[in-house]
């Protein structure tokens, strides 16, 4: 049985990407991760507050991990949780224990989370935000052999539930941006 010809394609083959396009895949993917790093940079900065650098980065790697898993990536992950070590004074390990879990949990129910609605995605990430704050407790506690306080590590949750919707809102606009961006001619 003989084969049929090879069709070639219609119109002009597609240009190899250009140094500009490059770069412009390149800073959507790095954004997750980078804007994440400044932002709890930007939390660090001494206040009269309570270090607000765990309830910053705790949204911004459940958003990215849930709306850009390709960009919010373990390794990734894994330097902001040394990062966050290191800006809180933890104990090295325990902030990308937390990170990590909270990333996988939300790999988990990303396609379930995706189509929720805003409410739905806020309640399950108040649910993790306390679940992430009682384990970085457990590791705390394990690691000094004694028990903190539970304050802290609560607080730290109510504060990451209550800047969670001002961050989504905008990393949810950047999220579009940078679909519009991907899918444009």
């Amino acid at each position: 049985m003989a084969m049929p010809p090879a069709r070639r394609p219609q119109g002009r083959p597609a240009p190899a990407p250009g140094l500009l396009q490059r770069i412009d895949a390149f800073a959507r993917f790095a954004f997750p991760g980078f804007s994440t790093a400044f932002l709890m940079v930007l939390a660090a900065a001494p206040v009269s507050l309570p270090s607000p650098v765990f309830a910053v980065a705790l949204p911004c790697v459940a958003f990215w991990s849930v709306f850009r898993p390709a960009a919010m990536t373990p390794p990734i992950v894994l330097l902001l949780g040394l990062l966050l070590d290191l800006l809180t004074l933890s104990p090295l390990g325990v902030s990308v224990l937390v990170l990590l879990a909270v990333h996988a949990l939300a790999l988990r129910l990303r396609r379930f989370l995706a189509r929720q609605s805003f409410l739905m995605v806020w309640l399950a990430f108040c649910v993790v935000g306390i679940g992430a704050a009682a384990l970085f407790w457990a590791l705390q506690a394990l690691l000094s052999l004694r028990l903190p306080p539970f304050a802290p590590a609560l607080h730290a949750a109510m504060l990451a539930a209550g800047f969670y919707p001002a961050i989504a809102l905008v990393l949810t606009r950047v999220h579009v941006a940078m679909l519009q961006a991907e899918n444009a001619p």
